[in-house]
């Protein structure tokens, strides 16, 4: 069976840089341990970075969330601490503007797999947007989010998420299943 675990945006701007959040610097370690358990399971590990340019301001996103971050290039852009050193050159990466990423779902269409799970950042945002990418792009493949490994700014938002994945019919993994 093939098996995926995507890290999406766990990157700088989001742990400590300009959307960074209390908590967020706490996921660390453990994304660190579920990408080691992945890849001794024979799981690939992909990542997902939100990348934008120096006319962030002026697309939809800048006009909603006017907060200049994840300028490729930037330190910001960069993932995060230990993680960073855990992805492998041959790991797939989709540097996507938007917090869904039409190249990934192409990418699945095109090279299905059997299980997918989602982590990393920010849970309401482009980890639910990623999930139901997946979702959409593969509707027989076990989606799942790691509710263990995705934290958000705003808890009740999370918690809204995360029921929303339950009702488009994407595993939460709590407790003993993450």
């Amino acid at each position: 069976m093939r098996s995926v675990l995507i890290v999406v945006d766990y990157q700088r701007d989001f742990v400590d840089g300009a959307l960074g959040f209390p908590g967020a610097e706490a996921l660390e370690a453990p994304l660190c341990r579920r990408i080691e358990r992945a890849r001794a399971k024979g799981w690939e590990v992909w990542f997902t970075f939100d990348t934008h340019h120096g006319d962030y301001l002026a697309t939809q996103e800048g006009k909603r969330l006017p907060v200049p971050h994840c300028i490729e290039g930037t330190e910001g852009w960069n993932l995060f601490g230990e993680v960073a050193l855990r992805r492998h050159e041959e790991d797939l990466c989709f540097y996507k503007g938007a917090l869904g990423s039409r190249e990934l779902a192409a990418y699945l269409v095109e090279h299905p797999v059997e299980q997918i799970e989602l982590c990393g950042l920010v849970s309401h945002m482009c980890v639910l947007s990623n999930a139901i990418v997946c979702k959409a792009a593969l509707p027989e493949c076990r989606v799942a989010v790691n509710e263990a490994l995705t934290l958000s700014f705003d808890e009740s938002l999370h918690q809204k998420a995360m029921d929303v994945l339950r009702g488009v019919q994407i595993d939460v993994l709590t407790g003993s299943e993450a």
